[in-house]
């Protein structure tokens, strides 16, 4: 079903580091109905967050997967120092296998996301406990996660129907598999048309304040 509307999220790659030029050109071109998620470096200073959100920018992401553990020991007061200032969140590159160890610090965050499903099967128990408690879920990635897509999903928006939110991935940088249509299609074969319009576009355009830009 087809709707009239353009917009979307980009986020900025892990391998940009803290470097903005990126993100934000993207965001220049794109125009209104784009939103950016960023990460940032734990001594940035108020004023570069300030202009990064006129540019559209409206959440943080922490890659706590491949070696950003140290990033815990800032994670939760910058959190709170970013949604003071700009009402930003967060996002989580994290596997589901390590939330229970994680969950305090998490549910400490006043908005929270987590990439790809979680990851990994192990964690799916975890996962669901978050979102029980308000934290909201990316179906991205399909093709770097373990674990069964569908079932995830499906108890994810059974748990929170406001909470996953579809993405593709692009342009899925070190993913075993990139994203495809097919993804996509998948969505719209689990889901029913009310549904799938919440995990397509609604939830993600409520959790990133797209109208806001």
């Amino acid at each position: 079903m087809p709707y009239d509307w353009k917009g979307g999220v980009v986020i900025s790659g892990s391998f940009q580091g803290n470097d903005q030029t990126y993100l934000v050109d993207a965001l220049k071109q794109l125009g209104n109905g784009f939103v950016g998620v960023t990460q940032l470096a734990p001594d940035v200073s108020d004023e570069e967050v300030l202009s990064l959100h006129q540019h559209g920018v409206r959440g943080a992401r922490f890659n706590l997967y491949r070696g950003g553990r140290e990033q815990l020991l800032y994670m939760v007061s910058m959190a709170q120092r970013l949604h003071d200032l700009v009402g930003w969140h967060i996002e989580l590159y994290v596997d589901s296998n390590h939330l229970k160890e994680l969950s305090t610090a998490i549910l400490q965050l006043p908005r929270v996301s987590i990439d790809h499903l979680g990851m990994s099967e192990g964690g799916l128990r975890d996962l669901l406990h978050l979102v029980e408690k308000g934290v909201h879920v990316k179906a991205t990635g399909f093709g770097r996660v373990k674990l069964d897509v569908v079932n995830a999903m499906k108890r994810i928006h059974e748990t929170n129907p406001s909470a996953l939110m579809f993405g593709t991935d692009l342009p899925s940088t070190r993913a075993e598999r990139p994203y495809s249509h097919k993804d996509y299609e998948l969505v719209c074969e689990v889901f029913s048309e009310k549904d799938f319009g919440k995990v397509l576009f609604q939830n993600a355009m409520a959790f990133y304040r797209v109208q806001d830009h």
